[in-house]
């Protein structure tokens, strides 16, 4: 993108093309080559542009509206099946919990980005053969592999959103890292909106109770499952017509928690060694300690993902970079009680999800952390770490595939 705005600086027509044909990666290539080019007058009209964040919040076209209002019911009728159809809650939600809200977002996103017809066939027949497989599974209640293919088909579904947000353009990395941007952002989003939620209901329910009508069972089983349905769309339109939202909040988030989110690691390994707990011979503090291991891993991304969207100072590059080789030495304690439990125990499918898990993850890491010790010895641009992180994203969805698809078959649905 750096190459095509400098060849096209002289070209007003063409930049335009190059900002409405994919926007974040023109803002994020933009910022960083116009301090060489302060002294072109188009450059410093970019600038201003760029720059510029409206006050007043966009609503979008009518259609917008009214496709963001049914793509909302419709994720709250099929979170209402089990009791509309009287289906098993405990057999319905953990398979098809994933399908209330990815395929509306996904429409969201086939919609926003004129995606090819062909691109749009693929993924949605991907997502039908999801719907089927996993409810055509045996209903064993005792099954580990029923358990984590309903888990990683929800990560699968995600990863199907991720395509949906890429779109038919170039710039793959790029675009992948604006995915783990618009995630972070959409978190803080929905957040929002459930705690407006929850004031809401609170408020309702507590003032039909003044005048003696109890609503709160009526509430919860109809306006409430509409309402959790809906916040993830409404939150998705809201942050991608209206960046400026949580634009401003998202790099405080990563600059605050980044730092504090090492400390407590540091603490926390100290602590672990003079409590007596290990991950070995405890299989409820194994999970834990993966549990973390994903949270922090995740806190580490969404910081690279800000941090290559402005220009960062380099005690936040030496943040993100101790985190990275804290979590490392977290990840080789996870893995190696993975591997020390199947040599004493054998291999069951839990352990070997995780044992996969834990090695793709510590592949990523060991990839994050020589990319950002380039940026700290100024042999690399931090953008290059962001490349690494979203050129890495399929590893992810196959590995999805395989514990999803393949794991129930080769341990027999154990």
């Amino acid at each position: 993108m750096k190459d095509q705005i400098l060849l096209n600086l002289d070209n007003p027509g063409q930049l335009e093309k190059l900002y409405r044909t994919d926007k974040p990666s023109f803002k994020r290539a933009f910022k960083t080559l116009y301090p060489e080019l302060q002294d072109n007058v188009l450059a410093n009209f970019w600038n201003e542009r760029l720059n510029f964040a409206g006050e007043e919040i966009s609503w979008g076209s009518s259609k917008e509206l009214t496709f963001v209002i049914v793509a909302s019911l419709i994720s709250g009728f099929i979170a209402k099946i089990p009791s509309m159809f009287q289906i098993n809650e405990d057999f319905f939600y953990p398979r098809n919990i994933g399908f209330v809200v990815f395929p509306a977002l996904m429409a969201f996103f086939f919609w926003k980005n004129k995606m090819h017809k062909r691109n749009i066939l693929v993924l949605a027949g991907a997502t039908l053969a999801g719907l089927i497989y996993i409810n055509l599974l045996p209903d064993v209640q005792t099954s580990d592999t029923l358990v984590l293919a309903c888990i990683h088909l929800a990560l699968f579904l995600w990863s199907l959103l991720g395509f949906a947000f890429v779109g038919d353009r170039s710039n793959l990395s790029e675009k992948r890292l604006g995915f783990l941007k618009y995630n972070g952002d959409l978190v803080v989003m929905t957040g929002l909106i459930l705690i407006a939620g929850g004031i809401l209901t609170a408020i309702t329910i507590n003032l039909f109770l003044l005048i003696g009508i109890k609503i709160d069972e009526f509430y919860f089983q109809n306006i409430g499952v509409f309402g959790l349905a809906a916040a993830p769309i409404v939150g998705t339109y809201l942050t991608q017509t209206n960046p400026q939202l949580v634009g401003k909040v998202s790099p405080v988030i990563a600059k605050i928690f980044s730092p504090l989110v090492l400390v407590m690691l540091v603490i926390y390994l100290v602590a672990m060694i003079y409590s007596g707990k290990d991950p070995y011979n405890d299989r409820e503090f194994l999970l834990l300690f993966n549990a973390l291991l994903i949270g922090v891993m995740a806190i580490i991304f969404f910081s690279v993902a800000e941090t290559t969207k402005t220009s960062r100072g380099q005690a936040e590059v030496w943040v993100i970079f101790l985190l990275s080789v804290v979590t490392i030495a977290v990840n080789g304690i996870a893995l190696s009680a993975i591997l020390f439990r199947i040599s004493e125990w054998g291999i069951t499918p839990n352990r070997a999800a995780v044992l996969g898990s834990n090695t793709l993850i510590l592949i990523n890491l060991l990839l994050v952390a020589i990319q950002i010790y380039k940026v700290m010895t100024r042999k690399k641009d931090i953008m290059e770490v962001g490349k690494t992180i979203g050129s890495y994203l399929p590893v992810y969805f196959v590995w999805t595939i395989i514990v999803t698809f393949v794991f129930p078959l080769i341990f027999g649905f154990k």
